[in-house]
């Protein structure tokens, strides 16, 4: 009986059999020919690192089992100890407490460059600098950095650019395609885009640096479930027609709440009081994402009475559903940066990061009236 499913099925398998030694040598022989244990590789991590390598137009990927595995195993790709790595002060949190606490005792050391400075690296570089690590969009304020530009200053410095690119999905930018050589995602946002995964993949241009990926995440069991692959894999299918909706809606969002007099300020890309909004529009094609911050009162009372009153955004400190959610970068993702840190990136008390779904823009925008109201 042959069977032929439409869907590769879950291979739900910690290990696979083999014939005979001769079978075992083709496995070592041709990579990729068979399988042998599921954390050096299973039918549907590889399907997962292949969609997104081939959405992002790289040489090679790995699926990991967060998004957190994707950013060690960019730095690990190009890091040893006594290597020093660049990062943009406007960074997830999480990407700041792995260099700060992690990285660190590995003998591996970081230097923040402010947002402003990231196009002069040179005062910045040392002899053992290796890259720099960024974001498309950053998190929480929805800055948007040139990438062509600042691989061409990478490229020049001996560097190698690595570009979180979570908050953009490849639908609205391709970091590669502009020169990065690694470009790395929480899979548990958009990609998978359902709020029911958690998962990474980091993509290579070069195929030397994907083989390097491939052991570092198979050495340090980064590999992501069969599971958590095919959700994943599920999720990625609709992309390219939930990224227009979560801009869209978003962007009459951001106009609207740009009119609130609750609201002090909106840091949406797509708005074109932005700074960067004509390199946004340029880099994305005219699509700005579903994530944006407002500011409300710096009075946690005004902030708690917000989120207590919306229907629509509950409070629930990840992003990238298909239903709205709101999160409190103060008291989560920037909570371990000193006061001093906070202050300087702009990450105050009245901050709410919003994540806007794909919900009828109509119910979302008539619950914020009425929870600002």
């Amino acid at each position: 009986m042959h069977i032929h499913p439409k869907i590769t099925p879950i291979y739900q398998s910690s290990v696979f059999k083999f014939e005979d030694l001769n079978e075992l040598e083709l496995y070592f022989g041709e990579p990729g020919s068979r399988y042998l244990y599921s954390r050096n590789g299973n039918p549907n991590s590889d399907e997962l690192a292949e969609a997104v390598n081939r959405l992002e137009g790289g040489a090679s990927a790995v699926a990991t089992g967060s998004g957190m595995a994707a950013i060690f195993a960019a730095l690990l790709a190009f890091c040893q100890a006594g290597d020093h790595v660049l990062c943009a002060a406007d960074i997830y949190g999480g990407s700041s407490s792995l260099l700060n606490q992690e990285l660190s005792r590995m003998g591996i050391t970081v230097t923040y460059v402010p947002f402003e400075e990231l196009y002069a690296l040179d005062r910045f570089v040392q002899p053992t600098t290796r890259l720099l690590l960024c974001e498309t969009m950053s998190n929480p304020l929805l800055r948007v950095a040139d990438l062509r530009r600042l691989a061409d200053g990478c490229h020049g410095l001996g560097l190698k650019l690595v570009v979180d690119n979570t908050f953009a999905s490849p639908v609205i930018t391709r970091p590669l395609a502009l020169g990065a050589d690694v470009v790395l995602h929480s899979v548990t946002k958009y990609i998978s885009g359902h709020s029911d995964v958690t998962a990474g993949v980091t993509v290579a241009a070069d195929a030397a640096v994907a083989a390097r990926l491939k052991q570092v995440g198979v050495l340090y069991g980064l590999t992501l479930s069969p599971m958590e692959s095919w959700l994943a894999v599920r999720g990625l299918k609709t992309l390219h027609l939930r990224m227009p909706a979560h801009s869209r809606n978003a962007l009459a969002i951001a106009e609207f709440l740009q009119q609130h007099p609750a609201v002090r300020a909106v840091y949406y890309p797509g708005l074109p009081e932005h700074p960067q909004h004509a390199l946004a529009q340029e880099q994305g094609g005219g699509l700005f994402g579903g994530m944006m911050s407002i500011l409300l009162a710096d009075d946690a009372a005004v902030v708690n009475r917000f989120m207590q009153r919306s229907q629509r955004f509950p409070f629930a400190p990840s992003l990238a559903g298909v239903d709205s959610s709101l999160s409190y970068p103060l008291g989560t993702s920037h909570r371990y940066l000193t006061p001093g840190q906070q202050a300087e990136l702009g990450i105050t008390v009245g901050l709410v990061r919003l994540s806007v779904g794909i919900e009828p823009v109509e119910e979302l925008l008539a619950d914020l009236a009425q929870a600002l109201g």
